[in-house]
């Protein structure tokens, strides 16, 4: 008897078929069990479960893995060799890449924003997350103004984005 009451409470996906006599009519309430959600949940067929209906889902994949592994938002690298590559299908254009050995050990490569930079091999640089989404196998972005890389020159907007100072008010 105890443990019928307590599986009504604490199994609340559990329907118990209640009959009423018909003998008297009188108001009974339908059932004791718990509802803790409007739509029951459905329990899967043994066909269902023979077939895999209980997999797990995948985990999400790290958009800079590098950086998650060791749970950093930026990591120092040496630049190993600078390029351009040439962007996926409907863009054209020449995207400036670099190939950088992380301090963790790891080689990546990472996009430099921006028009011109000053990277060139061994230049120390600080890589962040995020991806140039038109350059395939470009995951990581060089930060503009931190460490070897300057930033951009002659910029008004967005400047803390490339590492610019504030222009100087010209004499009146």
């Amino acid at each position: 008897m105890a443990t019928s009451v307590l599986r009504r409470f604490l199994m609340p996906s559990v329907r118990f078929h209640v009959s009423i006599p018909s003998t008297k009519v009188a108001f009974k309430p339908q059932s004791i069990r718990r509802n803790f959600s409007a739509t029951p949940t459905p329990f899967a067929t043994y066909n269902q479960v023979v077939k895999g209906c209980r997999g797990k889902q995948r985990a999400r994949k790290a958009v800079s893995p590098a950086l998650r592994d060791v749970n950093a938002p930026e990591l120092k690298g040496v630049c190993l060799k600078v390029g351009i590559t040439s962007p996926k299908k409907p863009n054209s254009g020449q995207r400036k890449t670099a190939r950088v050995r992380l301090s963790t050990g790891r080689v990546v490569t990472c996009y430099i924003p921006g028009e011109g930079h000053n990277v060139q091999q061994h230049s120390v640089v600080l890589v962040r997350g995020g991806r140039s989404q038109d350059c395939p196998g470009v995951r990581y972005h060089l930060v503009r103004g931190a460490m070897d890389l300057g930033g951009v020159g002659n910029r008004n907007t967005s400047r803390s984005k490339y590492g610019t100072k504030k222009p100087k008010k010209a004499a009146a």
